[in-house]
């Protein structure tokens, strides 16, 4: 195939770097920031044009259970894809402009507190037995935020997040499944007559 033809994957703009791979023990995959500057990896997915928002689902704990539970495996590892993980993620159905404020306002105090550990990098911070108290209270408060798009009340567990997003999956599929089978009933009288 000619180079011409070939899928460009560099963003043309920053973008959030999610890593393809991640180990089983973290609590967060790391994700971070990068400007068009910086190659993306065929370890990596990139998703262009991402806002603080963005990043703070991503990186909260309600992303961390959908993709725990969906994400493909590498030996135990986590392998995270665009395309069985994030495209099929239910986001929230509509966030108030204070609440987007506020999931952007807690994904920017992680960002903060990252730079505060210049001389780490985000594989010791995100050591499950060294991540530094700052960090983890700063994810716990962008959970919060984030679960606050979601409902009022706060999850009390992993397994409680996750019926609520199957839940939401359901609301969001179901109009297309029965738009799907309407077209192949329409298609197949087409056939018949």
């Amino acid at each position: 195939m000619p180079l011409s033809q070939k899928e460009i994957r560099q963003p043309t703009g920053d973008y959030v770097l999610i890593p393809r791979h991640s180990s089983e023990t973290r609590r967060y995959v790391p994700m971070a920031f990068f400007s068009k500057d910086y190659i993306v990896s065929d370890s990596c997915i990139a998703l262009p044009n991402a806002s603080p928002y963005h990043f703070g689902v991503l990186t909260s704990a309600m992303h961390m259970a959908w993709m725990r539970q969906v994400c493909g495996r590498l030996k135990s590892d986590y392998r995270y894809s665009n395309n069985l993980v994030y495209n099929n993620f239910p986001w929230p159905e509509a966030p108030s402009p204070m609440q987007l404020e506020r999931v952007a306002k807690a994904a920017q105090k992680i960002l903060d507190v990252r730079a505060e550990f210049a001389d780490s990098t985000l594989a010791d911070l995100y050591d499950p037995d060294a991540m530094p108290k700052q960090l983890l209270d700063a994810h716990r408060a962008l959970d919060a935020a984030v679960d606050l798009c979601y409902r009022p009340a706060a999850f009390k567990a992993e397994l409680e997040r996750l019926k609520f997003l199957f839940d939401l999956y359901r609301k969001y599929t179901e109009p297309l499944i029965r738009a799907a089978a309407k077209s192949t009933k329409t298609r197949s009288k087409v056939h018949q007559a």
